[in-house]
């Protein structure tokens, strides 16, 4: 009796526990954002009320309801055709698709400790839970069996090309290979998937843990007051008050090598920029790197090619690694001259001044910027005063509506991705709805390095009508400080415009399927890249370009040194770009890694075989090149001059028409390249515009290399 007696009340007990679990599920699923449709303006992501408890049930019951709509497409025993099967697979998985945005958005914008060990927990599920999708053999039959009868079905452009893809996915995933093969595959991809979450970690906390510390007055000699304002401002919040404190980032390290006095802190901090993940401590990523290329060189080879690139690049522009470095080395030769003969005027100017010794890396921007003061009688600190974000903004805007008849208003009540960010509603020339866009400026520790557009929801269709995207754009840009406001430099107010392009692709994309939303790595760079071109044209600086205390438009003389010196300096910059893009290639066509293989040696081979120039080292080392080892442009950081090919031969097209807002062209640009999505060949989308095939002219002319 007693035991009987036991075994009903621990029965009663399981029962209750398990009530109360499923009640305080159901409680956690009505609290959590991502279980339920956003009631927030055009339902963008409820970001007030997400908070990190939400992210884990949301991701794994995500997953839960894309597992069982994957069996549901395979149970189907309807004979398998384009709607069951293809559209079917490519519509699944709408909870695990709303919360990766939100996530991945703000771990890159506005990270935390929590964050990153989220998604180091979350990483290997994520891995295995695509791989059981791709590497499902009854699934992969079904997609087989509709594309082989591809020919004899009557399908659109855009539905044959979501076909197309989709089988090809597939294939590229090892739905092909045996079972044996496709385990080892698993493997690799969760490996990979870690090692680049670990490369981006390490490079975060590498880049956010330096600090130049100054506590004399006379060690900030040269530099301008904004930058020693923000400096203080760093100092304080760091409870240093009355010291100064520059960083890593761009807007502090960059403008301090171009303007302190005190060449042996610009070691110190040029030293420290380039050592980030170089320093045999815990966030060292020599290792990380040594391990990531060994394993997708495995991979590659698993999957049928030579070396890695050949697998990435089979769906690129460039098609094979030969195009890639036959475009990188016919500019490598002009860049290389020029780069030396800047050398020369540099050296020749520290002679001028009395320094003694070689010219070093950490002497480049200091002497650049006398020179260019000699040769053109401008400085950057002249030019900022003319650039205040907000008038860079307007200009942008400006530009925007001239070419497309676009308008962005401000919105104020609509919860934003972070306190900082700014939200403009975009619209179309008739007032109607285009888009939300996101604009988060100014460098923080929960923010990782650079600029980038991204997007919290891609344009879509729901019950036959678009569904406008939700884009952010994310920068690094100089702060206000000290009653000054944000002043740009020439080169941040080119970075505006340019994730501006990607964002404009992103608002008049027009597809039907997730599939055929996204370009090739090396065609995605035009849209951005031809933007930077209005950014100097006196047309558009008289515009914009006002003195941010006198309102006074910036004078004709300063535009003409502006054009007169932009010229000056490209043998560095493109130098340095065209050593990182050497760089990612030479990892990427090996075709065997010795066990002994040694990351630095490889780089300084790399660099060495071209001749490099000791004080210009690659824009990005080996252990901090997030863009390749973090993933994202693995074997593809040449895309940005491969589409600067095409940009420089497009923003042509405006200028030979005499008019750079000629509306036909504009539409020609609107149609063939920024709406499309991959439906159409990206060299097609090109000559659909242009009429013909670009030429590299127009790039080494733009640079001054011809």
């Amino acid at each position: 009796m007693k035991k009987a007696h036991l075994t009903i009340v621990l029965s009663a007990v399981i029962t209750s526990v398990t009530v109360a679990k499923e009640n305080k599920i159901e409680l956690n699923m009505n609290e959590n954002p991502f279980f339920t449709e956003y009631t927030t303006p055009f339902a963008v992501p409820p970001f007030d009320k997400i908070r990190m408890e939400h992210y884990k049930p949301a991701f794994l019951q995500g997953m839960e309801e894309h597992r069982k709509e994957i069996e549901a497409i395979i149970k189907n025993t309807a004979i398998p055709d384009f709607e069951n099967t293809i559209v079917a697979l490519d519509q699944c998985g709408k909870r695990l698709r709303n919360v990766s945005s939100v996530f991945f958005g703000l771990n890159s914008a506005n990270t935390s400790n929590e964050m990153q060990a989220l998604n180091k927990e979350l990483s290997p599920l994520t891995s295995k839970h695509y791989d059981d999708i791709m590497l499902n053999k009854n699934l992969f039959d079904k997609v087989k069996y509709v594309y082989e009868r591809r020919n004899d079905a009557n399908f659109n452009k855009e539905q044959k090309k979501l076909l197309e893809e989709t089988y090809k996915d597939f294939v590229r995933s090892g739905a092909g290979l045996s079972e044996e093969k496709q385990n080892r595959l698993r493997e690799l991809n969760g490996q990979i998937s870690l090692l680049q979450l670990a490369f981006s970690q390490n490079m975060l906390k590498e880049t956010n843990d330096f600090q130049l510390i100054i506590d004399k007055k006379e060690d900030l000699s040269g530099l301008p007051q904004s930058l020693i304002n923000v400096a203080a401002d760093e100092a304080k919040a760091s409870g240093m008050d009355g010291k100064w404190i520059f960083t890593l980032h761009n807007p502090s390290i960059m403008p301090f090598l171009q303007f302190s006095d005190n060449r042996e802190l610009r070691e110190k901090i040029f030293m420290g920029y380039l050592n980030r993940g170089n320093n045999n401590n815990d966030t060292d990523n020599k290792d990380v790197v040594k391990q990531l290329v060994t394993l997708r060189l495995e991979k590659a080879k698993l999957l049928g090619y030579e070396n890695y690139a050949a697998f990435a690049l089979e769906n690129r522009m460039a098609k094979n690694e030969k195009n890639v470095y036959e475009l990188l080395d016919n500019v490598w030769v002009p860049a290389l001259a020029k780069a030396k003969e800047e050398a020369a005027d540099l050296q020749a100017m520290m002679r001028k001044e009395g320094v003694a010794g070689e010219l070093k890396g950490w002497d480049w921007r200091y002497y650049n910027e006398k020179v260019k003061k000699e040769k053109y009688d401008i400085d950057e600190n002249e030019v900022r005063p003319y650039f205040k974000l907000e008038n860079v903004l307007e200009g942008l805007f400006y530009v925007v509506n001239k070419l497309y008849n676009l308008s962005f208003t401000e919105i104020k009540d609509i919860p934003k991705p972070h306190d900082e960010a700014l939200a403009f509603e975009c619209k179309n020339a008739d007032g109607t709805h285009r888009g939300v866009l996101y604009m988060d400026f100014f460098p923080r520790a929960s923010k990782r390095g650079g600029a980038w557009c991204g997007s919290y929801r891609t344009q879509t269709y729901k019950d036959g009508k678009r569904v406008g995207p939700v884009v952010t754009i994310v920068c690094n840009f100089t702060k206000p400080s000290a009653g000054l406001p944000a002043l740009l430099s020439i080169d941040e107010a080119e970075t505006m415009f340019h994730e501006f392009g990607h964002a404009l692709h992103n608002f008049f994309k027009d597809v039907h399927y997730y599939g055929v939303s996204s370009v090739p790595r090396d065609f995605v760079e035009l849209p951005s890249q031809v933007m930077e071109h209005w950014v100097l044209e006196p047309e558009v600086l008289k515009v914009y370009a006002k003195h941010y205390r006198t309102g006074e438009t910036i004078p004709e003389a300063l535009v003409v040194k502006i054009d007169n010196s932009s010229k000056y300096g490209q043998g560095f910059a493109t130098s340095e770009y065209l050593q990182a893009s050497f760089l990612d290639m030479d990892y990427h066509v090996l075709k065997e890694i010795p066990a002994s293989f040694d990351i630095l040696k490889f780089e300084s081979a790399s660099m060495n075989s071209r001749n490099a120039l000791s004080q210009i080292p690659p824009r990005y080392r080996t252990t901090y090149f997030n863009h390749t080892m973090g993933g994202g442009y693995t074997a593809g950081y040449y895309s940005y001059m491969w589409s600067e090919v095409l940009d420089a031969d497009a923003f042509n097209a405006f200028k030979e028409t005499g008019d750079l807002f000629d509306a036909n062209t504009a539409k020609k640009f609107r149609d063939f390249i920024l709406t499309p999505g991959s439906i159409d060949d990206a060299m097609d989308m090109y000559k659909n515009f242009r009429g013909k095939e670009p030429s590299i002219e127009p790039l080494l002319i733009n640079r001054g290399l011809k």
